[in-house]
């Protein structure tokens, strides 16, 4: 019977995996012992034992159930699954959690609730800043940590002449370029954390 193409390819991968196992049998891959962690998340201690490779995007969704950080690209590009860790916004997809064992940790869930919204929430009700609502958590998250940001004087990436500008709509988009919104809600969104930056709140 003839040697197909398929048959070919088979028996040279099985070639190549035994040559490179020195013909051995493939030595089952043995994951590394979990750690023991503890993470301070929307004011409250949570433990945890963790795969030291797990993301915190992934500690946060899949071990503490906290869905409203969500998944986006996981390479850290959209902003989906912004965080805030120690007051300071960054992409929970692209850091791991056991690097952030005691840190206090802020996600959407810990902002408001129904019946009592965080401002810049209302705000995003408000402007309608929002469509299909896959970025939004990342996007408040963000927005929240931004007036942090610009409230304790920290600058933006913005050049010199649109600084002269006092939290001008180009700043706005500037800070907030990190947060992709693929309904193209940026003109609400940008509009709601204006409301809430000259509110105040």
């Amino acid at each position: 019977m003839p040697v197909t193409r398929r048959d070919a390819m088979m028996i040279g991968g099985a070639a190549v995996a035994a040559a490179a196992t020195g013909g051995n049998a493939a030595v089952p891959h043995q994951p590394p012992a979990p750690v023991a962690i503890t993470l301070r998340v929307n004011g409250k201690a949570r433990r945890l034992s963790i795969d030291p490779r797990v993301t915190l995007l992934d500690a946060l969704r899949e071990h503490l159930h906290l869905t409203g950080t969500k998944k986006g690209c996981d390479h850290g590009q959209c902003g989906a699954c912004t965080v805030t860790v120690e007051g300071r916004r960054i992409n929970s997809c692209l850091s791991l959690a056991v690097m952030h064992h005691g840190d206090a940790i802020g996600t959407i869930e810990g902002l408001g609730r129904p019946g009592a919204l965080h401002p810049m929430q209302a705000a995003f009700v408000a402007h309608d800043g929002f469509q299909c609502g896959y970025c939004t958590p990342g996007q408040i998250c963000s927005a929240v940590a931004m007036l942090a940001e610009i409230r304790a004087g920290i600058p933006s990436h913005v050049t010199d002449d649109l600084m002269q500008v006092a939290f001008s709509d180009a700043e706005v988009r500037e800070r907030m370029s990190g947060n992709i919104c693929r309904c193209a809600a940026y003109p609400n969104i940008v509009a709601a954390i204006r409301d809430v930056q000259e509110a105040g709140a």
